[in-house]
């Protein structure tokens, strides 16, 4: 696919002042704003990031088009974005990790710290998580957020921003790939081929996983995911109907048992062919939240021993996303597809071009 650059030239009417902070606000069903965006006082631990690459996320599209994800509802004005990277511009009085001028990328959730589920570690978890973009709490499309500096990681030299952006998205695959403990001897399907598909095939791939197969209803998108690096490539239906015949498919495909299922989608119909594609004693694991609720044959899974298992998010992935873009063991650029600036003109052109999917894998605004 060829990445296609949008850049303006229209600076002079567009261009935004560096004297006040923007971000782009979405104000109702696609409508988005560039506004003031008044930021909360520097604390000791926090520091003040000057935001240089965000991308653009499905979930930022849910509420682009609706105004919602699931049960997250945006009652009112609110800044989006959270796939974010950028330079630190100050410091707090106690952060000792990061310097003026640091390169970093952004965790965007902050969880209360306190409650059993954060002091477990498993802080994605946290009832009172504070994840940017997310309703109530404002994103990081905008000129500078303040952020906790422990959840702002240093890149090295050779990790540019829009990178350190994309270890957001990538996160969810290397997290998918720790739960369900994928290695050498794991060969995996992946029902969805959409940036989440995408990186957990990546991170999969990284993970030793020495066969691969894609499974989606769209031809562009499987042509992208074998481009990347797919072993095989498997065009399904949306119809539940289709289910048993592309079974067989895909077990032909892998041309042998399916040790793992990651559902990327999360539609009944997708998790019906990944629990009925999985070898007994093998594992389907659900990544994407597309339906809030499903109809599934659980009992057959369970006499085969198949475990289901579940993610939400990620956790301590970040420093272990960075090193994997380090060594070259995961290569992210192909990923970004198209690029806009910070302008108003632009800010809609990006939301609506990856409303509409086609060519668009990622969509980067560089600020």
């Amino acid at each position: 696919m060829v990445i296609r650059e949008h850049i303006s030239t229209d600076d002079a009417e567009n261009s935004i002042t560096e004297e006040e902070n923007m971000a782009v606000w979405l104000l109702g069903i696609k409508t988005l704003r560039i506004q003031p965006y008044s930021l909360p006082p520097l604390g000791p631990y926090d520091v003040k990031i000057q935001i240089k690459a965000v991308g653009i996320c499905g979930s930022d599209i849910h509420h682009f088009k609706n105004m919602r994800v699931a049960n997250f509802v945006v009652k009112r004005p609110m800044v989006l974005g959270h796939e974010c990277a950028g330079i630190v511009e100050q410091v707090g009085s106690q952060v000792k990790s990061l310097m003026i001028g640091d390169r970093v990328a952004l965790e965007p959730g902050i969880s209360c710290r306190q409650c059993h589920l954060c002091k477990d570690g498993r802080y994605n978890l946290c009832r009172q998580m504070k994840f940017f973009g997310s309703p109530p709490t404002n994103g990081a499309l905008a000129n500078q957020v303040v952020h906790p500096a422990d959840l702002c990681f240093k890149l090295p030299d050779s990790v540019s921003l829009e990178e350190g952006a994309i270890c957001e998205p990538l996160s969810v695959g290397v997290h998918a790939c720790r739960r369900a403990k994928v290695g050498p001897e794991t060969k995996i399907i992946i029902i969805g081929a959409e940036p989440i598909g995408l990186v957990t095939m990546l991170a999969a791939r990284a993970f030793g996983s020495p066969k691969i197969v894609i499974v989606d209803i769209d031809d562009q998108c499987l042509s992208f995911a074998k481009d990347l690096g797919a072993d095989e490539i498997i065009k399904v239906s949306s119809n539940v109907q289709d289910v048993e015949d592309e079974v067989g498919q895909i077990c032909n495909a892998m041309g042998g048992p399916v040790d793992m299922s990651f559902d990327c989608v999360g539609f009944n119909k997708t998790m019906l062919m990944a629990l009925q594609t999985t070898h007994p004693g093998g594992k389907v694991c659900l990544v994407g939240l597309g339906q809030s609720e499903m109809t599934l044959p659980l009992t057959s899974a369970a006499a085969r021993e198949v475990d289901v298992i579940g993610i939400f998010r990620y956790r301590n992935t970040r420093p272990l996303c960075i090193e994997l873009l380090r060594t070259g063991k995961i290569d992210v650029k192909p990923l970004i597809t198209h690029r806009y600036r910070f302008t108003q003109d632009e800010v809609e052109e990006a939301f609506e071009t990856s409303s509409r999917g086609g060519n668009a894998i990622k969509v980067m605004f560089r600020l």
